[in-house]
């Protein structure tokens, strides 16, 4: 799995368990058109999601995604050739509502030409204090078969496991406040089968030769995160989010985020955020070593290098509202934007002509586009 979708994976599974509430979710259909366009990748498809209640207490949902991926980055051009790929995800989910109480189950598989995962989620929402208190706990199990275009042979397994405990307050009538922790066990192959390091060699052409990476097959890791949303006067809202992030590879990241929502009339509803991301390296990551396996485990996926990336983005809402006598109640059309510049300190641009191991350090930008239209029912 790509460092894109399980970044974007991870963010989803903590926004949803932080704010859901102990109330079952609204009937509505969406279509999605995603759009990732960066660093020599380009990564866009559909999404569909249906959501409807059966009686009061219980609520189904299904989710059909599809990622088709052309892959011409600098990892791929070092190593490689481009290449094209699509990967389908499908989920299917049911909420059941018990007074103050909400549990959540949720199924979910992927599958590429290469690679095929399940997850199964399981999730408990609980009200207290007058509703004023939202408490959450989740636990979350997947594993996932690799394969490798081209070596009918190579076929590797890897389980992993996912708590998670949150908690969010309303402060005052105008604040609200999150706080949530996590922690991930991965265990098994654990790296990406196409993936190099680079080690001197005075007798290639380039001084340098590639080797495949080696990862540890177990991995733990902690995050946690406090949110902050404050609703002002005049029909707007703040928000503001800090993460901490660490694992047993040496990797630790923070990632700070702001944000700002208006809404002008009774229709629309404009945001603007800003986004910092920056981690350290992992313990086994090197630009360049100084032989072939020189250590039992090593990286060289810039994913694991120390970098940082700074995001714009900005989203557009129209709403509209039907006839009260109409079985659709509203739609809403989304525009979600944007742009992303990453920048490595330890991962140097080897197709660019320079004296081995003083290359020019990487650095590439990349524009996020959603765009969905939600009918409500």
């Amino acid at each position: 799995m790509s460092l894109i979708k399980a970044v974007t994976l991870f963010s989803l599974i903590a926004l949803t368990w932080q704010t859901q509430a102990a109330v079952l979710p609204q009937d509505r259909s969406d279509a999605m058109y995603h759009s990732y366009q960066g660093g020599g990748m380009s990564i866009d498809g559909p999404s569909i999601l249906l959501r409807k209640k059966i009686g009061n207490s219980v609520s189904v949902s299904a989710n059909y995604y599809v990622d088709t991926i052309s892959g011409a980055s600098i990892d791929v051009l070092a190593t490689a050739s481009p290449y094209e790929e699509e990967r389908t995800e499908k989920s299917v989910g049911v909420d059941l509502l018990h007074e103050k109480t909400l549990v959540s189950f949720n199924y979910t598989n992927s599958l590429e030409n290469d690679f095929f995962a399940e997850s199964y989620h399981l999730g408990v929402s609980q009200d207290f204090f007058g509703d004023l208190t939202t408490l959450t706990l989740g636990f979350s199990k997947g594993s996932d078969e690799i394969c490798r275009i081209g070596d009918v042979s190579f076929y590797e397994k890897a389980e992993r496991q996912n708590y998670r405990l949150g908690l969010t307050q309303i402060i005052t009538k105008n604040m609200i406040v999150g706080l949530s922790f996590e922690n991930i066990a991965d265990q098994g192959y654990l790296n990406n089968p196409y993936r190099s390091v680079r080690y001197i060699d005075p007798t290639a052409a380039k001084g340098y030769q590639f080797e495949t990476e080696v990862y540890p097959n177990t991995r733990r890791s902690n995050a946690a995160a406090v949110t902050a949303n404050y609703y002002l006067p005049y029909r707007a809202s703040v928000y503001a989010e800090a993460k901490l992030f660490s694992d047993s590879w040496g990797i630790d990241a923070n990632t700070y985020k702001l944000g700002y929502i208006h809404t002008f009339g009774n229709d629309w509803i404009v945001e603007l955020r800003a986004r910092h991301y920056a981690q350290e390296k992992a313990d086994f990551y090197q630009d360049l070593f100084s032989r072939s396996a020189e250590f039992n485990v090593r990286a060289r996926d810039k994913e694991m290098s120390t970098f940082n990336n700074v995001s714009f983005g900005a989203s557009v809402t129209y709403e509209f509202q039907f006839s009260a006598a109409n079985f659709f109640k509203k739609s809403t059309i989304n525009l979600d934007i944007d742009h992303v510049n990453y920048d490595y300190d330890n991962f140097r641009n080897v197709l660019l002509d320079a004296p081995v191991g003083e290359e020019p350090l990487y650095q590439y930008s990349a524009n996020i586009t959603r765009l969905y239209v939600s009918i409500f029912y």
